[in-house]
C-alpha cells in the first residue's frame, strides 16, 4: 500500500492530492505483486502505456514552445535524451517513488526496487494516473517542478558541446589552464555545483543533475560572457 507519509509528501512538495487513490495505488503496483494478490490488485502496465504517451506529448509541447530556434532533428534528440530510462528513473527516486512500489516477494529479493527500467515504468505510470485523475494541466504542473527545470539548465541538450567550444575559444592564441572543480554535490536529489577556473581564477559556476551537466552549464555561462 502507498504510505500516508508519501501521500502527504505529494501534497506538500508538489501540491498533488489524488481524487482517486485507487489510481495512485495502481501506479505503484508491479505485476508480481498483483499476481500474488489476485483478489483485487491491478498492476501499473496500462497506466504505464498511457503515461508514456502523456509524457511524450507534454515534453514535446514544452520543447516546441520554449526552443523555437531548434529544428526538428534537434528537438527529437533532446526529447530522446529526456525520456531515456536513466533520466526517468532518477526523477522517480527524487520524487520518493522507489520505496512505495508494491513488489512480489521474488522481485523484492531480486532487487527489482532499484532496477532503472522498473523505476522508469513507475514514473510513466504515475503520470498516466495523474492525467486520468486531474488532466494534462496537472501533469504539466508536476513536470514544471521536476523535469522542465533541468531542460532549462541544458541537462539534455547535446546539440552543442559548450566545454569544447570554450576550450577552442580560450586556447586559440595559446595554452590556457582550464579546470572544472566540484564545490558541492548531493545524491537525493542528485545535484552538483561546479566552478570553472581559468588560469586559477573562478570564471563561472554551473549546476546540474550530474557532474557532466554542471560542467556544461559552467562552460555555457562562461561562453555567454565571453561572446
Amino acid at each position: 500500500m502507498v504510505s500516508k507519509e508519501f501521500i502527504k509528501s505529494l501534497n506538500d512538495k508538489y501540491n498533488i492530492k489524488f481524487n482517486n487513490l485507487e489510481l495512485l495505488e495502481e501506479a505503484f503496483t508491479h505485476s508480481s505483486y498483483a499476481n500474488e494478490h489476485p483478489e483485487g490488485a491491478r498492476d501499473y502496465e496500462k497506466l504505464e502505456f498511457l503515461g508514456d504517451a502523456v509524457l511524450e506529448l507534454a515534453i514535446s509541447d514544452y520543447l516546441y514552445r520554449h526552443f523555437p530556434n531548434l529544428n526538428e532533428g534537434e528537438l527529437t534528440r533532446m526529447r530522446s535524451n529526456i525520456v531515456r530510462t536513466e533520466g526517468f528513473s532518477e526523477f522517480a527516486i527524487e520524487c520518493g517513488f522507489q520505496n512505495e512500489i508494491n513488489l512480489g516477494k521474488g522481485e523484492e529479493k531480486a532487487g527489482a526496487r532499484h532496477r532503472k527500467t522498473l523505476l522508469e515504468d513507475v514514473f510513466e505510470a504515475f503520470n498516466g494516473a495523474l492525467f486520468l485523475d486531474q488532466g494534462m494541466k496537472k501533469v504539466q504542473y508536476f513536470l514544471h517542478m521536476t523535469v522542465y527545470p533541468l531542460i532549462d539548465q541544458g541537462e539534455f541538450d547535446d546539440s552543442r558541446d559548450y566545454k569544447t567550444d570554450l576550450q577552442e575559444l580560450l586556447q586559440k592564441d595559446g595554452p590556457v589552464d582550464i579546470e572544472y572543480v566540484t564545490v558541492s554535490e548531493s545524491q537525493l536529489p542528485s545535484h552538483f555545483v561546479v566552478e570553472l577556473h581559468i588560469n586559477g581564477e573562478v570564471k563561472s559556476k554551473g549546476e546540474g543533475h550530474n557532474k557532466k551537466a554542471a560542467e556544461q552549464q559552467a562552460a555555457k555561462n562562461a561562453l555567454a560572457e565571453l561572446e
